[in-house]
């Protein structure tokens, strides 16, 4: 069983969908603490870490091989938790297929709070990978806003009108730093590979649920840019 750590409800039906199109047969557990997100919001992501740990540790109480965090703002407290079982932030994998794509990466985020975790753990994949790195951060005015307004549409619309603001002469990758961003990929037009975390993410999910561990070959490398773009 793979436990999913959400801080909004929009994520449960997408994950659920991921899986039963992709990993047929994987349990997943979703639990749902958008007061996490809030806190960080307001005080930095560590002031989350003790409740993180809490939700990490009640999840494998109830039988979680491994965990997927798939909120980008506290993805590195719950990475670096201590919980018995793997714990993997969910925008690692494209993290890490960004930096393979080339060495200029422009990341897009909706919340501000996002901006820096993500772009840190860009950083850390090319360090990791010993590629070059021209990274830029993004932040898509207006569109957190339509969010919280339950303003999907418009939420997608403007997260999509920004990635194709980003020229192919700008950038070699466009990172959506948040899950929720995912679906305006499927309406940028743009000539420029946009990645999303979910599909990647889980799959990393899965891999370690089944196998117990984090699997180094198959967590990150192995999955081509296809996979988040398409």
């Amino acid at each position: 069983m793979l436990a999913l750590l959400h801080t909004s409800p929009v994520h449960v039906p997408v994950f659920d969908a991921l899986r039963d199109a992709a990993h047929p047969g994987l349990e997943l557990r979703h639990h749902v603490h958008a007061e996490l997100l809030e806190r960080a919001r307001r005080e930095g992501p560590e002031a989350v870490t003790e409740a993180v740990g809490d939700v990490l540790r009640r999840a494998v109480a109830q039988g979680a091989r491994a965990v997927l965090c798939t909120c980008s703002t506290i993805g590195a407290v719950a990475e670096s938790a201590a919980a018995g079982v793997p714990v993997l932030r969910v925008d690692r994998p494209m993290a890490a297929t960004a930096v393979a794509a080339g060495p200029r990466v422009v990341v897009l985020a909706a919340l501000r709070s996002t901006l820096a975790p993500t772009a840190a753990l860009v950083e850390e994949e090319a360090g990791r990978a010993g590629r070059p790195l021209l990274l830029r951060t993004r932040l898509v005015e207006g569109a957190w806003d339509r969010f919280e307004a339950g303003d999907t549409e418009g939420y997608l619309r403007l997260v999509a009108e920004a990635a194709e603001a980003v020229t192919a002469d700008d950038t070699d990758v466009i990172v959506l730093a948040q899950a929720s961003m995912a679906p305006a990929r499927e309406v940028a037009r743009t000539p420029v590979p946009v990645l999303a975390s979910p599909a990647l993410g889980l799959a990393a999910g899965a891999a370690a649920a089944r196998l117990g561990h984090l699997d180094p070959a198959g967590s990150c490398g192995g999955v081509s840019a296809d996979a988040g773009v398409g």
